[in-house]
């Protein structure tokens, strides 16, 4: 397995004699290693075989420094590049995606702006800067999913912070939750369209889509009547995020404004609070929309360590008409 460096008349070679042959490479033998047999492997890790107890432990590289670090030999120097490049593949290939649906930057967020316009992602950071100097600091909250058990310790966590989001509702769950809309209307909350049950919109004909569209609808102006306010601007969201040309159509047709977002941390599918805070907290920018759920215990928890936090860095929590009112574009009921 390996093949022996050197070796004097009697199979040893002193430590001084080996050295000076291999030009004083980085490791170094303890005194005790006065006559040794010394072998080196193919990637360039020194041996030394006797049957003395050694004195010092030779350790090799700890990683990752030993993958990068190129062998001598030029073969095992082939097969590592070749390893260096399948690995960079893979990393290319299959990490990358992942992490870019994860985490999109925000220039992939401002190419899917200008692709569909009609389709609001964020505001630019440029429209919200009041009369030509200092950036208003305003961002929208978006909950999906409501109502649930979880709504009105959502809004009041909201309260708490000083704080508005805007509930988009799954008609499906409205059933005894009335009292729950209502007083999410009254502490200043929005309410938004989310089709009637909690599956992809894209996969509905267009006359089931337009019939669940109007009588989520329903909900939402009973709700506003019910507290005697005015009905909210029409903002809609396609269930499961996904949409067709046929669907932008249909939404403009009923004059509403589809609203998706740019900071979303998979809660649904991602059950640990404090990685969905952290995530929410790295993404954020002025002109943000974030997207998190109801109807999941740990919304909560995550909203309490982000709110806070948000306040702390100077943001305005708000509706998505509150954040296009900053922008100058608010949009009429």
């Amino acid at each position: 397995m390996f093949g022996i460096l050197a070796t004097a008349p009697s199979t040893t070679l002193s430590t001084n004699h080996f050295w000076s042959n291999t030009n004083s490479r980085s490791c170094q033998l303890s005194p005790v290693h006065s006559h040794r047999k010394v072998y080196v492997s193919p990637d360039n890790y020194v041996l030394v075989e006797s049957g003395e107890p050694s004195t010092k432990r030779h350790t090799m590289p700890r990683f990752p420094l030993r993958i990068f670090r190129l062998p001598y030999t030029r073969a095992a120097r082939r097969r590592r590049i070749c390893t260096m490049i399948t690995a960079l593949c893979v990393l290319v290939t299959f990490v990358f995606p992942f992490y870019v649906i994860y985490k999109p930057p925000n220039l992939l967020i401002r190419y899917f702006q200008q692709k569909w316009p009609d389709v609001l992602w964020h505001v630019p950071a440029s429209a919200l800067r009041q009369n030509g100097e200092e950036m208003d600091k305003v961002i929208a909250l978006t909950i999906d999913d409501a109502p649930s058990t979880y709504t009105m310790d959502i809004v009041k966590l909201l309260g708490e912070n000083e704080a508005k989001a805007t509930f988009f509702v799954i008609g499906g769950q409205v059933g005894g939750r009335e009292t729950a809309l209502q007083n999410a209307v009254k502490a200043g909350m929005e309410l938004g369209n989310h089709a009637m049950h909690d599956e992809p919109s894209r996969s509905l004909t267009p006359a089931s889509f337009e019939a669940q569209v109007r009588e989520v609808e329903g909900y939402i102006n009973r709700t506003y009547d019910a507290v005697n306010l005015p009905h909210p601007p029409r903002y809609f969201r396609p269930g499961s995020g996904f949409f067709s040309t046929r669907m932008r159509r249909q939404i403009r047709e009923m004059d509403y404004q589809m609203v998706l977002g740019s900071v979303y941390p998979h809660d649904p599918q991602i059950a640990y609070p404090s990685v969905n805070a952290r995530h929410v907290l790295s993404m954020v920018r002025p002109g943000s929309i974030i997207i998190c759920h109801d109807r999941r215990e740990w919304t909560v928890p995550m909203l309490r360590k982000v709110l806070p936090e948000l306040k702390r860095r100077g943001y305005r929590i708000t509706t998505v008409s509150g954040l296009l009112e900053a922008a100058g574009r608010s949009k009429a009921a």
